[in-house]
């Protein structure tokens, strides 16, 4: 497959039909003016790093209501597709299986968002490059020390007390077992769940894919294996990429394919090439579905996933990232046809939306992401969706700092091991 190398990425704010459609767009005869206009300012670092948490929780908040739904239920339940913050799935949500007891909808984000800022909280502590053993010295106690509004319980309570049992597996594992960190996501189901937290991870190494997908991929060893890891340490990549100079979805997807192994590349490849040859994600919801599904091994019933599902395979891949690359490149940076695309996708709709609106965030900054939509999630959940964004950029910079000072330690290292004489080849023994 020659995928987006050979193509030529499309503005970030262009409308669909893929990455790879180019098209020529004659401009009308005007008068000359009399200044040129204006270039439009860049999103700043910080502007990103806020669009992109802000993103990830507005569309994780649209995604939890039909999480776990096929499309034409969510059509039958909502009389058509999702096009903004709804209602829970059911009115007797407290009761209802498989929901309850969460208020899943009406702008309460999930288990997705509560975990992001649980590692925005780790970065702010540490202001350094993270590891897996910083996931047992600070996320674990984060997650079972520390009371926090949980908006689906509408309480407050531990994390603890709504993370699902993949991400629980972290504590029983590190906190009860001592596990080795490094080691410590061996036999966990392998699912998205290290994958949707780990947009934090992105911004932090922004514009510099290779270290975000080493550094997630690190992080992600405490939590997951096999293509869950994967997936972890490719979408980490991808927002790092998404924070580049003249980025495109396009140029993110290329990003994406260059790091990615096995499976997850695969999948990854299957899915941005049926993108390309459609205009609206309205159109894409079952070419998408039908791309990915050699891959995944949930199977077709999300609900009732198959006997060999979330096990340890080089030929597999977790659904969700493949689908939200895809829907990016559909929605061509457009937040809400890119994460509508998403919600309406249906099945782990919450973490599909969770990525692909963190990929436009950083794309375009926090303004790609609609106010309404934003500031209603805020309310609902009780949270400040601003102030995490602006506190990554800032341990952004110090690490950035580190970086360079680090850098420069080893090239005045290796200049000087560089400059010492080869040993002749003979009486050198």
């Amino acid at each position: 497959m020659t995928y987006a190398s050979e193509q030529t990425p499309a503005a970030p704010d262009a409308p669909g039909p893929g990455a790879n459609a180019v098209r020529a767009v004659l401009p009308e005869v005007q008068p000359a003016p009399v200044s040129p206009p204006a270039t439009p300012v860049p999103p700043s670092l910080e502007d990103r790093a806020t669009g992109a948490l802000v993103g990830a929780a507005v569309g994780d908040a649209l995604g939890g209501p039909v999480q776990g739904w096929s499309p034409q239920e969510i059509v039958k339940r909502h009389g058509g597709r999702v096009t903004g913050i709804v209602g829970p799935f059911h009115d007797d949500w407290r009761t209802a299986r498989p929901i309850a007891p969460y208020h899943k909808g009406d702008g309460h984000v999930t288990d997705d968002t509560l975990m992001t800022h649980a590692l925005v909280r780790v970065y702010e502590t540490v202001r350094d490059h993270l590891d897996a053993y910083d996931v047992a010295d600070h996320l674990v106690p984060d997650l079972i020390g520390t009371p926090r509004w949980i908006p689906e319980l509408e309480a407050e309570a531990l994390p603890l007390q709504r993370i699902f049992l993949t991400e629980k597996w972290i504590v029983a594992r590190l906190h009860y077992g001592h596990a080795d960190p490094r080691e410590a996501g061996v036999g966990n189901i392998v699912n998205c769940g290290a994958a949707m937290y780990m947009t934090p991870v992105g911004v932090v190494n922004a514009g510099n894919p290779d270290r975000a997908y080493a550094e997630a991929l690190d992080i992600a060893g405490a939590h997951q294996a096999s293509y869950g890891r994967e997936a972890a340490g490719v979408f980490a990549a991808a927002v790092a990429a998404a924070f580049i100079p003249d980025a495109t979805p396009s140029s993110v997807v290329v990003h994406a394919l260059r790091l990615a192994k096995d499976g997850t590349r695969a999948a990854i490849e299957a899915v941005c090439e049926a993108a390309t040859s459609l205009c609206d994600h309205e159109s894409a919801l079952e070419p998408l579905r039908a791309a990915v599904a050699p891959f995944d091994t949930v199977g077709p019933d999300y609900r009732n996933p198959s006997l060999g599902a979330r096990r340890p395979s080089r030929l597999h891949a977790v659904e969700e990232l493949p689908v939200a690359l895809g829907m990016l490149l559909i929605g061509g940076g457009d937040f809400r046809s890119t994460v509508l695309g998403a919600v309406n996708y249906g099945r782990d709709c919450d973490s599909i939306a969770t990525m692909s609106g963190a990929l436009v965030g950083a794309l375009r900054g926090a303004a790609a992401v609609p106010a309404e939509w934003s500031e209603e999630v805020a309310r609902a959940s009780r949270l400040d969706l601003q102030a995490p964004g602006t506190t990554l950029a800032t341990v952004a910079r110090e690490i950035f700092t580190r970086d360079r000072s680090r850098a420069r330690t080893h090239e005045q290292a290796f200049t000087a091991i560089s400059a010492i004489p080869a040993m002749a080849e003979t009486g050198g023994r």
